[in-house]
């Protein structure tokens, strides 16, 4: 599992058939203090997530397939969750209501 902040989404013209009426995001993985690590991922959404949200990863096929509910399924990483907040050492290093985009 791991953070990331959703920075676009995906639209394919291949059809495969297990990601039919699935949502595709392109993902910036983030460490708990939101600076960028590792490359940028797609993943199939589950969390109704949109561009500019923090959320929590699965990346393992077999999770992932479970999530789907497809075992054939040909996918790895999946979003199962938008972050409210996170705290490290007892600290508040991200709030999602204090995000810009929670600003109306």
């Amino acid at each position: 599992m791991f953070l990331a902040d959703v920075v676009g989404t995906v639209v394919s013209p291949v059809q495969i058939p297990a990601l039919d009426r699935e949502k595709l995001l392109l993902l910036r993985p983030i460490g708990p203090d939101g600076k960028a690590v590792g490359r940028t991922r797609i993943a199939v959404d589950r969390a109704q997530a949109g561009v500019g949200d923090r959320v929590i990863v699965i990346d393992e096929g077999n999770s992932a397939r479970q999530i789907l509910g497809n075992p054939k399924a040909p996918v790895k990483t999946v979003v199962v969750g938008i972050v409210d907040y996170v705290e490290k050492n007892g600290a508040t290093v991200y709030d999602h209501q204090r995000s810009p985009r929670a600003q109306p």
